[in-house]
């Protein structure tokens, strides 16, 4: 059975609130009395209840973090910024991965509110915002993740992902490609759609079209049944060029193309994926990809939350940062 404040009082001879004080505020007791409690401390085994602490102070030293895919190393380098800089705030952060699913996100976010979360980070899967206001009515605080915020309440860090369809497709075009297909899906994700729409843009401006191949989730699988669509074709029928969605399909069309050998790549296909993960740059063509900063994703969003909680907090902020194109052999041969 856990040792009490009272148990350890008793063994050391002093109050139940000398106890306390040695708990919290040491400075205010004799260093004797100090050395006596901790020694009882020590003898007794007690560990303090430090979530009843700061619950009864109406919120816990934690921050909630919801992300789409916890298998996808763009969100693990998301997740080490926030705890790198929740750190050094004395915060910890709490990660929850939705898969995708709203119903899984809507659960978390109610279990993060139970528990009285500083206030939570979330990549929403699609339509979240009605659960984010009666959350922050409440007195829980939101920002979006990897996500532009459409509500002036709540703050948001992400990058520009129509900017990254744009210069994704417009690679493709600069290296000779007229055949393009965007892999990507489900387009109820902002981050696809976005990447869709800067895709589309591109290809119109150039005067050619972008056939669009829909997967069902953002996965390594999901790549390998594209590319398996892909290579049924006859060689002419197929895209000359593809750009996925992100980093996890496009190994995953990689991986289909060079297992069957059916097609090149890039001198047949050439590929581009998004995120620029660290098995990118590792697989056997080293993959062009679209590149965002994943961990300062993660850190500027503990930064915005943080600071839109202050006495004197200014509106809610948003961080837009830029892509950037990181051109490898599975598009330039080299």
């Amino acid at each position: 059975m856990a040792v009490s404040v009272r148990e350890v009082a008793e063994d050391a001879g002093v109050s139940v609130g000398t106890v306390s004080n040695v708990l919290n505020r040491p400075e205010k007791v004799a260093a004797e009395t100090v050395a006596r409690v901790q020694a009882s401390i020590d003898r007794l085994g007690f560990v303090r209840n430090d979530a009843a602490r700061q619950l009864r102070a109406g919120r816990s030293r934690t921050i909630g973090l919801v992300v789409l895919d916890i298998r996808n190393p763009f969100f693990a380098e998301v997740i080490r910024g926030a705890e790198e800089r929740a750190d050094q705030h004395g915060l910890s952060v709490l990660v929850a991965n939705s898969d995708e699913k709203q119903e899984r996100e809507a659960m978390h976010l109610d279990l993060f509110e139970e528990q009285r979360v500083t206030g939570v980070l979330v990549t929403p899967v699609a339509e979240s915002l009605p659960r984010l206001v009666r959350m922050h009515e409440r007195g829980t605080h939101a920002v979006l993740v990897d996500r532009e915020s459409q509500d002036e309440r709540f703050a948001s860090v992400a990058v520009d992902d129509v900017e990254g369809g744009r210069i994704a497709t417009e690679h493709l075009l600069a290296v000779g490609r007229r055949r393009i297909a965007f892999v990507g899906g489900p387009v109820a994700l902002r981050q696809v759609s976005d990447r869709l729409s800067g895709a589309q843009a591109a290809a119109a401006a150039a005067g050619v079209g972008l056939e669009f191949i829909a997967t069902s989730a953002l996965t390594v699988e999901e790549g390998r049944r594209a590319g398996a669509q892909i290579l049924d074709r006859a060689a002419g029928d197929r895209p000359d060029a593809v750009f996925a969605a992100n980093d996890l399909l496009a190994l995953g069309l990689l991986q289909s193309l060079v297992m069957t050998g059916d097609a090149r790549v890039p001198e047949d296909i050439a590929l581009v994926g998004y995120d620029d993960i660290d098995f990118a740059a590792a697989a056997v063509i080293p993959l062009s990809s679209v590149r965002q900063p994943a961990a300062l994703i993660g850190s500027t969003a503990v930064d915005l939350l943080l600071r839109g909680q202050d006495d004197v907090a200014p509106a809610p902020e948003h961080v837009l940062f830029r892509p950037e194109l990181v051109a490898r052999r599975s598009t330039t041969g080299e």
